[in-house]
């Protein structure tokens, strides 16, 4: 199911359950379903056509007189055009906004590297007291939102445009801050983000078939991480791969490899963008050629378990 879906059918539960909630679309309310929003209650639907950066300063303006503002997006463009009135309306102000991009990575496929954003999650991560959520799948959508909405400050979550498998129990809920087991393993963890933990998960059923047990997490809190699974995961496997549609510079690689470098240091791979472009094409046709499928990410456990394996015959 497509995670856009979902949000368009969250956003309507959740206007009955928070009367000052009121959504903002820069004119893509039928690609991003808010339009379903707008159906429902439309005295607190705004239309704020194709302009991003306006649209946060609305929304910032909103915020500033007590209503609870959602912006529903582009993620190329409303974490990378509207980034300044983010960053200085929103987030420096410490208001109330959350921001949904959807159509992120390369998952977005046909639309084209103009509508790629594979640097949202860098940017978002960068400015401070911004929080930022990325669901597993469609299931964990409105969880994802309603922790939004229940958490005072700016907060960006990110969705991904085809289709992704549902992983997740519907209504189970979500805390901020935390991270989803789906699968336990003592020979290597992968670390997924969004769509790509059903890679991971196909990833792990082709390494069991070689006796190789991997640990399967979805790291739905970006930030705050999860520190605790990380370090958990350095600990009893000794060997990392983080698998993501962003580029490999600043994402949730980086992130994890943070906490490691500062709490743990293990071997980490990342299966993500090689800091390239991509192009216009099927998602998968495109997850296939800058190599995040789930043979590359099963290639990358074999690399960090030889280098935890080297290591250890290293130490005298």
């Amino acid at each position: 199911m497509e995670q856009r879906i979902a949000l368009g059918d969250a956003l309507v539960r959740l206007g009955k359950d928070y009367p000052q909630l009121v959504v903002l679309s820069p004119d893509v309310s039928l690609s991003t379903r808010a339009v379903k929003f707008k159906a429902a209650y439309p005295e607190r639907f705004i239309c704020t056509g194709i302009s991003e950066q306006n649209t946060l300063g609305m929304a910032a303006g909103l915020s500033s007189v007590g209503w609870l503002p959602v912006v529903a997006g582009y993620a190329m463009f409303v974490a990378g055009k509207a980034w300044e009135p983010l960053r200085n309306s929103v987030a420096y102000s410490g208001l109330n906004v959350k921001v949904v991009g959807t159509h992120a990575g390369i998952n977005v496929g046909a639309d084209g590297v103009t509508h790629q954003a594979i640097e949202d999650i860098a940017l978002m991560r960068a400015i401070p007291g911004m929080t930022v959520l990325a669901p597993t799948d469609a299931n964990q959508v409105e969880p994802v939102l309603r922790a939004a909405l229940e958490h005072n400050g700016p907060v960006y979550v990110r969705l991904e445009r085809a289709a992704i498998p549902s992983l997740t129990d519907p209504g189970r809920p979500f805390t901020v801050g935390e991270s989803l087991t789906l699968r336990d393993g003592a020979d290597a963890t992968i670390f997924g983000l969004g769509g790509m933990v059903a890679a991971s998960l196909e990833a792990a059923d082709q390494l069991a078939a070689e006796d190789i047990h991997a640990r399967v997490v979805s790291m739905v809190s970006i930030k705050p991480l999860d520190e605790g699974a990380v370090v958990r995961a350095a600990r009893q496997t000794g060997a990392i791969v983080v698998a993501e549609d962003h580029n490999r510079c600043g994402g949730l690689g980086s992130a994890i490899a943070e906490t490691l470098a500062r709490v743990l240091p293990v071997p980490m791979e990342q299966v993500a963008l090689a800091d390239v472009f991509a192009e216009s094409g099927p998602a998968r046709a495109l997850h296939a050629k800058y190599q995040l499928s789930a043979e590359h990410i099963a290639r990358a456990v074999h690399a960090a378990i030889a280098r935890r394996n080297q290591a250890r015959r290293d130490v005298p």
